[in-house]
């Protein structure tokens, strides 16, 4: 009788054994199907646009026998310069003070102590100003009302143009289809960006200078170009594939 029910148990035993085969054997697929690898991949946009701002490096520099006399005169010449140059920026221009040096002047002649022999003051302002059109007409203002030397001119692109926002995104979907195409190779799909980097670059073609003579032509603005920027971004993704 005992014999006869042990016998019985092991049909039931065996439907039990084959469930349990079948979950490690499905659990084992569902592991295999949902495995993921991450790639890195990287995009790459480059655009030209035109600069919206110049930067204009303008000096006041005088000399004197004395260091007062040197001070003043330069703070009277500065003063009328900065007042040209405001009428003839346009609206949004910004003056600010970048370097202001006063020095004394030393002869060093015959072999003898060093001699102060006058006094030079320097005062250097940045020009920044929106309206590219009038940049000759600004720079003949300041000569004409006492800069005498115009030490550089450069023209950028201010951060909240669109031009940024466009090469990124351009870089970053470049990226991205780099991502879809390692995805379709390795037969899965793109889950989720994990992480991401971006950076973008401006540089000029060509670097235009002034430098300013001790007359300036009154019947004609000095003629400026300011030529095209270069916008350069990279984006960077760290993607998560599932294949």
């Amino acid at each position: 009788m005992q014999h006869s029910n042990l016998i019985g148990l092991r049909p039931g035993l065996s439907i039990l054994l084959s469930i349990g085969m079948a979950g490690l054997w499905l659990t084992g697929c569902s592991r295999k199907s949902n495995r993921t690898t991450k790639v890195t991949v990287a995009g790459e946009a480059t655009t030209q646009v035109e600069p919206d701002t110049a930067l204009l490096s303008i000096s006041v520099v005088t000399q004197s026998s004395q260091a007062v006399t040197a001070q003043q005169e330069n703070a009277r010449k500065s003063d009328a310069v900065a007042g040209a140059v405001k009428a003839k920026a346009g609206s949004g221009v910004e003056i600010k003070t970048s370097d202001y040096t006063l020095q004394p002047q030393y002869d060093y002649r015959d072999n003898r102590l060093p001699k102060i022999v006058g006094y030079n003051a320097r005062n250097s302002v940045i020009v920044t100003m929106s309206d590219l059109k009038n940049v000759g007409a600004v720079i003949d203002a300041a000569s004409n009302s006492g800069a005498n030397s115009i030490d550089g001119i450069s023209f950028i692109m201010r951060q909240t143009s669109p031009a940024r926002g466009q090469a990124l995104a351009e870089a970053t979907q470049q990226a991205m289809n780099k991502a879809n195409s390692i995805a379709q190779a390795l037969g899965g799909r793109v889950m989720r960006v994990v992480e991401e980097n971006e950076a973008s670059t401006v540089s000029q073609e060509e670097r235009r200078e002034y430098m300013a003579m001790a007359e300036t032509s009154k019947q004609t603005d000095t003629p400026i170009s300011s030529g095209q920027l270069q916008i350069k971004s990279t984006v960077q993704l760290i993607v998560e594939i599932e294949s």
